[in-house]
């Protein structure tokens, strides 16, 4: 057996300094185009409450890339406390052909960039172009990486109208876009929505956000939030009203939004984007489309597999003998 086998280790900042937004959009793009034609696999989540947070499990490969790999990740509220991310998240990539570990990369900043350009990826299939107005509901990590997403791929995009948790004002929000939109807080929920061509539903989960009513003809939204059975943030009814597409279905269907409307007829996005044509084509203008978005692991095994060719490539991380 060999022993000079080597195991990558790249840490939050390492990985945090090879995440380039157009290259990470690429790679979930092919991501979702590897889905739809069969060649990346899922396979089967793993997603359990613990006492202390929620942990899980998202794990496949694309054999004929020799890619395998698994994302242990979750919530640990817990981790506020101590002034520490409740989300954490871990990515490893193994060799296939020996299921020897290649690379072990901390998946936090992999997570929230993967997410938000899955997102985007959505956004200008199924947003209309001439999108001017945003509107989202969480100004987190998650918030501000959608947000941000959002900015770059959809450039009509004039204003956007932010709503918190509590409902007060987030300077710290509005101080990261100022230079590139007017952003502020919405004056509430449904008036906010009412007011926007694109909707991002980027919270816990805990509840329905708005009323079906401020929903206008034409609305897109991407919902973030729905990655645990139980959570929710569109109200009820809506999915009915519209035009529903989802980056994986059966898992859409077991912790997503549309495990409130199981038997509701629905798309993945991967299908529509491999089927090469222009964006929102054959959908009406007046029509209200949502992207369901759970996440899958091919969008971090492709992300993941860039930064660790990249990493390779320039001598980041640290290299550790892991012998057989």
């Amino acid at each position: 057996m060999p022993d000079n086998a080597r195991l990558l280790l790249l840490d939050r900042d390492q990985a945090g300094a090879l995440l380039q937004a157009d290259d990470v959009l690429d790679a979930v793009r092919d991501a979702f185009l590897l889905h739809a034609g069969g060649a990346g696999k899922i396979f089967p989540l793993v997603r359990e409450a613990l006492p202390d947070g929620v942990f899980g499990i998202k794990s496949g490969g694309v054999p004929e890339r020799q890619l395998l790999g698994m994302k242990a990740a979750g919530f640990w509220p817990g981790n506020r406390a101590h002034g520490a991310d409740g989300h954490q998240a871990t990515i490893t990539l193994f060799d296939p052909a020996t299921g020897r570990p290649q690379c072990l990369i901390d998946g936090n900043a992999v997570t929230t960039t993967r997410t938000a350009a899955a997102g985007a990826v959505g956004l200008l299939a199924l947003a209309r172009a001439d999108s001017e107005s945003l509107c989202v509901f969480g100004t987190g990590v998650q918030g501000v990486a959608h947000t941000d997403y959002a900015l770059r791929v959809m450039p009509g995009i004039r204003r956007v109208r932010y709503l918190t948790s509590d409902g007060r004002r987030d300077p710290r929000f509005e101080a990261l876009f100022a230079s590139r939109c007017d952003v502020a807080a919405g004056a509430g929920a449904d008036a906010a929505v009412a007011a926007s061509d694109i909707v991002i539903t980027a919270t816990r989960g805990g509840g329905a956000l708005f009323s079906v009513e401020a929903v206008k003809p034409g609305t897109h939204l991407n919902c973030v939030g729905s990655d645990t059975r139980g959570k929710r943030e569109l109200p009820s009814g809506l999915p009915a009203l519209a035009r529903v597409w989802a980056d994986d279905l059966t898992q859409a269907r077991a912790i997503g939004e549309l495990q409130w409307a199981v038997h509701m007829p629905a798309g993945e996005l991967g299908a529509l984007l491999a089927a090469g044509g222009p964006a929102r084509e054959g959908i009406a203008a007046d029509a209200i489309t949502i992207f369901d978005m759970t996440g899958i692991a091919l969008q971090d095994l492709t992300v993941a597999r860039m930064l660790y060719q990249r990493a390779l490539a320039n001598g980041t991380g640290t290299s550790i003998a892991w012998p057989w």
